[in-house]
């Protein structure tokens, strides 16, 4: 009697991975430090800015680069986190306006929910490939489970509904990543900035407070060179960590109102697959 061998069980397909991109920020940071550090030395240090073409010597009258560089080492750790809020700022700029897609998003979300009401999921679809964003890509997602569960005979009408939720909800995860992604740098430069000036500020005074103590009579010229470094890391500091904290506010709104409209359009296909099926 011949014995018949089981057939192997299908592969599974592999689970799609989590949608990277932008910047790496290992790579980006170490290459603005040191332009940060060029920068400091051959353009603010120029010798140009200075008293007889000399950077140890005061800066010229009204040479705010003199004064800048006066501001110690401090300076080119601030201007990298600037370049680097500058850099990342530009880069999400870019990439949450492809998130976007092409037209205006609220019409876009008016039309699929006028296409769902009338049970045209094809047209669905291919509205979704003329958007091209983010949102296009979840409810593209979404609506091709939609067909398939809309010809399924083995779920239920409730299993049918859970399937078509978890769609929405792994398509988003795939999603958010590429959206969010460097913004932690951001918030985490709009904090430390401060602290950073405030260490350059901090320095700055005791080399002031140093030089009026050294003899028993203060060093104008010294005191005048600490009181500047102070001032000047103050400065860069303040207004790096302003940029930044307005930057991710800025992100963060973009990327929530993107969120509510795939929320609003998948809990549209829901209602949607539930009464028509």
């Amino acid at each position: 009697m011949k014995t018949q061998t089981p057939s192997p069980a299908p592969a599974k397909a592999p689970a799609p991975k989590k949608k990277s991109g932008g910047l790496n920020p290992a790579l980006v940071i170490p290459v603005l430090l040191i332009i940060g550090i060029l920068t400091y030395m051959f353009v603010f240090g120029d010798g140009s800015h200075f008293q007889e073409g000399d950077n140890t010597k005061e800066p010229l009258p009204g040479d705010y680069f003199g004064t800048v560089y006066k501001g110690g080492f401090i300076v080119p750790i601030l201007f990298t986190c600037f370049l680097t809020v500058l850099v990342f700022s530009i880069e999400r700029f870019i990439t949450i306006g492809r998130a976007n897609g092409s037209g205006s998003i609220d019409d876009f979300v008016r039309k699929i929910k006028g296409q769902l009401d009338r049970n045209e999921v094809a047209a669905a679809i291919q509205e979704c490939d003329r958007q091209k964003g983010s949102i296009g890509n979840v409810v593209k997602t979404a609506l091709v489970k939609y067909q398939q569960l809309a010809t399924d005979t083995q779920l239920d009408k409730e299993q049918k509904l859970v399937a078509l939720q978890k769609e929405v909800e792994e398509a988003t995860t795939l999603e958010l990543p590429m959206l969010e992604k460097n913004l932690t740098i951001i918030a985490t430069l709009a904090s430390v900035s401060t602290l950073i000036a405030l260490l350059g500020t901090v320095l700055g005074m005791i080399r002031a407070f140093a030089a009026m103590g050294a003899t028993g009579q203060p060093d104008t010229g010294a005191l005048s060179t600490g009181i500047s470094e102070a001032l000047v890391n103050t400065a860069l500091g303040i207004g790096t960590a302003a940029i930044a904290t307005i930057m991710y506010s800025y992100f963060t709104s973009r990327i929530d109102v993107l969120t509510y409209n795939i929320d609003e359009i998948g809990l549209s296909i829901q209602q949607n697959f539930a009464a028509h099926y």
